[in-house]
Protein backbone atom coordinates (compact mmCIF):
# COMPACT_ATOMS: atom_id res chain seq x y z
CA UNK A 1 0.00 0.00 0.00
CA UNK A 2 2.47 2.75 0.65
CA UNK A 3 5.12 1.57 -2.20
CA UNK A 4 2.34 2.20 -4.53
CA UNK A 5 0.32 5.11 -2.55
CA UNK A 6 -2.29 3.80 -2.15
CA UNK A 7 -5.72 5.09 -0.29
CA UNK A 8 -7.15 2.31 0.88
CA UNK A 9 -11.26 1.94 1.52
CA UNK A 10 -12.17 -0.55 4.05
CA UNK A 11 -16.04 -1.69 3.83
CA UNK A 12 -16.82 -2.67 7.28
CA UNK A 13 -20.65 -4.26 6.36
CA UNK A 14 -20.55 -7.15 8.63
CA UNK A 15 -18.36 -6.35 11.67
CA UNK A 16 -19.02 -9.03 14.46
CA UNK A 17 -20.35 -11.94 11.80
CA UNK A 18 -16.96 -12.76 11.00
CA UNK A 19 -15.55 -13.90 14.35
CA UNK A 20 -17.92 -13.21 16.97
CA UNK A 21 -15.93 -10.57 18.05
CA UNK A 22 -16.16 -6.88 16.96
CA UNK A 23 -12.62 -6.13 18.16
CA UNK A 24 -11.06 -9.04 16.26
CA UNK A 25 -13.34 -7.85 13.08
CA UNK A 26 -11.69 -4.60 13.24
CA UNK A 27 -8.15 -5.48 13.54
CA UNK A 28 -7.34 -5.10 10.08
CA UNK A 29 -8.67 -1.69 10.36
CA UNK A 30 -6.60 -0.73 13.54
CA UNK A 31 -3.56 -1.93 12.34
CA UNK A 32 -3.50 -0.05 9.06
CA UNK A 33 -4.57 3.23 11.03
CA UNK A 34 -1.68 2.77 13.79
CA UNK A 35 0.74 1.90 11.15
CA UNK A 36 -0.13 5.90 10.42
CA UNK A 37 -1.67 5.15 7.52
CA UNK A 38 -4.42 7.17 5.99
CA UNK A 39 -7.78 5.34 4.87
CA UNK A 40 -11.52 5.37 4.75
CA UNK A 41 -13.37 3.36 6.77
CA UNK A 42 -17.35 2.70 5.95
CA UNK A 43 -19.28 1.04 8.68
CA UNK A 44 -23.11 0.01 8.30
CA UNK A 45 -25.08 -1.36 11.16
CA UNK A 46 -27.76 -2.53 8.75
CA UNK A 47 -26.73 -6.18 9.66
CA UNK A 48 -25.12 -6.30 13.05
CA UNK A 49 -27.64 -4.61 14.39
CA UNK A 50 -30.47 -5.50 11.96
CA UNK A 51 -31.45 -2.17 11.35
CA UNK A 52 -32.15 -3.01 7.16
CA UNK A 53 -34.37 -0.47 7.00
CA UNK A 54 -32.84 2.32 8.64
CA UNK A 55 -29.49 2.02 6.65
CA UNK A 56 -27.53 3.49 9.60
CA UNK A 57 -23.71 3.81 9.39
CA UNK A 58 -20.61 6.00 9.15
CA UNK A 59 -17.90 6.73 6.87
CA UNK A 60 -14.48 7.50 8.88
CA UNK A 61 -11.95 9.22 7.02
CA UNK A 62 -8.36 8.64 8.56
CA UNK A 63 -6.01 11.82 7.70
CA UNK A 64 -2.31 12.58 8.55
CA UNK A 65 -3.06 16.09 9.59
CA UNK A 66 -5.37 18.67 10.87
CA UNK A 67 -4.92 20.42 7.68
CA UNK A 68 -5.93 17.51 5.62
CA UNK A 69 -8.72 16.74 7.54
CA UNK A 70 -10.02 20.46 7.14
CA UNK A 71 -9.60 20.02 3.31
CA UNK A 72 -11.36 16.66 3.38
CA UNK A 73 -14.06 17.56 5.93
CA UNK A 74 -14.87 20.87 2.57
CA UNK A 75 -14.91 17.87 0.06
CA UNK A 76 -17.66 15.82 2.01
CA UNK A 77 -19.65 18.20 2.86
CA UNK A 78 -20.00 19.54 -0.82
CA UNK A 79 -20.83 15.75 -1.40
CA UNK A 80 -23.10 15.48 1.10
CA UNK A 81 -25.24 18.34 0.65
CA UNK A 82 -26.65 17.83 -2.37
CA UNK A 83 -27.49 13.97 -1.60
CA UNK A 84 -28.90 14.14 1.52
CA UNK A 85 -28.21 17.44 3.49
CA UNK A 86 -29.83 16.21 6.46
CA UNK A 87 -30.20 12.16 6.70
CA UNK A 88 -33.01 10.00 9.13
CA UNK A 89 -32.47 10.21 12.32
CA UNK A 90 -34.40 7.83 13.70
CA UNK A 91 -31.64 4.51 13.00
CA UNK A 92 -28.96 6.95 14.67
CA UNK A 93 -30.41 7.45 17.11
CA UNK A 94 -31.11 3.82 18.07
CA UNK A 95 -27.47 2.86 17.26
CA UNK A 96 -26.40 5.82 19.45
CA UNK A 97 -28.51 4.48 22.16
CA UNK A 98 -27.60 1.02 22.02
CA UNK A 99 -23.03 1.91 21.89
CA UNK A 100 -23.83 4.58 24.74
CA UNK A 101 -24.84 1.84 27.02
CA UNK A 102 -22.71 -0.78 28.87
CA UNK A 103 -25.26 -2.90 29.41
CA UNK A 104 -27.22 -2.33 25.89
CA UNK A 105 -23.38 -2.93 24.09
CA UNK A 106 -23.07 -6.00 26.34
CA UNK A 107 -25.78 -7.14 25.15
CA UNK A 108 -25.94 -6.50 21.55
CA UNK A 109 -21.74 -7.74 21.70
CA UNK A 110 -23.46 -11.32 23.05
CA UNK A 111 -26.10 -11.73 20.21
CA UNK A 112 -23.36 -10.63 17.99
CA UNK A 113 -21.11 -14.11 19.01
CA UNK A 114 -24.12 -15.88 19.42
CA UNK A 115 -25.30 -15.49 15.78
CA UNK A 116 -22.08 -15.56 14.54
CA UNK A 117 -21.64 -18.97 16.11
CA UNK A 118 -25.23 -20.06 15.20
CA UNK A 119 -24.11 -19.27 11.18
CA UNK A 120 -20.57 -21.18 11.25
CA UNK A 121 -23.44 -24.11 12.76
CA UNK A 122 -25.26 -23.56 9.75
CA UNK A 123 -22.21 -23.90 7.67
CA UNK A 124 -20.62 -27.07 9.13
CA UNK A 125 -24.02 -28.45 9.50
CA UNK A 126 -24.63 -27.52 5.35
CA UNK A 127 -20.92 -29.09 4.94
CA UNK A 128 -21.72 -32.68 7.01
CA UNK A 129 -25.04 -33.22 4.50
CA UNK A 130 -23.50 -32.45 1.03
CA UNK A 131 -20.37 -34.92 2.28
CA UNK A 132 -23.35 -37.83 3.77
CA UNK A 133 -24.99 -37.19 -0.01
CA UNK A 134 -21.84 -38.53 -1.58
CA UNK A 135 -21.88 -35.25 -3.51
CA UNK A 136 -19.23 -34.75 -6.46
CA UNK A 137 -16.69 -32.05 -5.28
CA UNK A 138 -14.71 -30.39 -2.83
CA UNK A 139 -17.33 -28.48 -0.55
CA UNK A 140 -14.65 -27.58 1.99
CA UNK A 141 -14.79 -23.85 1.13
CA UNK A 142 -18.31 -23.61 2.94
CA UNK A 143 -16.82 -24.46 6.14
CA UNK A 144 -13.79 -22.17 5.00
CA UNK A 145 -15.79 -18.76 4.39
CA UNK A 146 -16.64 -16.39 6.82
CA UNK A 147 -19.66 -14.43 7.65
CA UNK A 148 -23.10 -14.29 6.45
CA UNK A 149 -23.13 -15.20 3.32
CA UNK A 150 -21.63 -18.31 1.08
CA UNK A 151 -20.17 -18.92 -2.18
CA UNK A 152 -21.49 -21.98 -2.86
CA UNK A 153 -19.61 -22.72 -6.19
CA UNK A 154 -22.34 -23.51 -7.99
CA UNK A 155 -23.32 -22.38 -11.78
CA UNK A 156 -26.34 -20.04 -12.97
CA UNK A 157 -27.50 -23.10 -14.73
CA UNK A 158 -27.27 -24.86 -11.43
CA UNK A 159 -29.10 -22.00 -9.53
CA UNK A 160 -31.93 -22.04 -11.54
CA UNK A 161 -32.57 -25.67 -11.37
CA UNK A 162 -32.92 -25.52 -7.82
CA UNK A 163 -35.35 -22.52 -8.38
CA UNK A 164 -37.60 -24.37 -10.43
CA UNK A 165 -37.31 -27.69 -8.72
CA UNK A 166 -36.71 -27.22 -5.28
CA UNK A 167 -38.34 -23.55 -4.76
CA UNK A 168 -34.59 -22.67 -3.44
CA UNK A 169 -33.58 -18.65 -4.09
CA UNK A 170 -30.12 -17.47 -4.39
CA UNK A 171 -28.02 -15.02 -6.52
CA UNK A 172 -27.42 -16.00 -10.34
CA UNK A 173 -23.44 -16.59 -9.01
CA UNK A 174 -24.67 -19.30 -6.33
CA UNK A 175 -24.25 -16.74 -3.16
CA UNK A 176 -26.54 -17.70 -0.02
CA UNK A 177 -27.65 -16.40 2.70
CA UNK A 178 -25.84 -18.65 5.68
CA UNK A 179 -27.78 -16.70 8.33
CA UNK A 180 -31.00 -17.43 6.44
CA UNK A 181 -30.98 -21.54 6.74
CA UNK A 182 -31.97 -23.39 9.53
CA UNK A 183 -31.26 -26.95 11.03
CA UNK A 184 -34.22 -27.82 9.23
CA UNK A 185 -33.32 -26.26 6.13
CA UNK A 186 -29.75 -27.48 5.75
CA UNK A 187 -30.95 -31.05 4.39
CA UNK A 188 -33.57 -29.72 1.74
CA UNK A 189 -30.79 -27.19 0.42
CA UNK A 190 -28.30 -29.97 0.82
CA UNK A 191 -30.84 -32.53 -1.49
CA UNK A 192 -31.52 -29.60 -3.98
CA UNK A 193 -27.40 -28.99 -4.34
CA UNK A 194 -26.83 -32.86 -4.33
CA UNK A 195 -29.61 -33.01 -7.04
CA UNK A 196 -27.86 -29.55 -9.92
CA UNK A 197 -24.52 -30.82 -9.17
CA UNK A 198 -25.20 -34.69 -10.15
CA UNK A 199 -27.85 -33.77 -13.01
CA UNK A 200 -26.18 -30.84 -14.50
CA UNK A 201 -22.26 -31.59 -14.23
Amino acid sequence: MRSKSLLPFFDSAYQGFASGSLDTDAQSVRTFVADGGECLIAQSYAKNMGLYGERVGALSIVCKSADVASKVESQVKLVVRPMYSSPPIHGASIVATILKSSDMYNNWTIELKEMADRIKSMRQQLFEAIQARGTPGDWSHIIKQIGMFTFTGLNKEQVEFMTKEFHIYMTSDGRISMAGLSSKTVPHLADAMHAAVTRLG
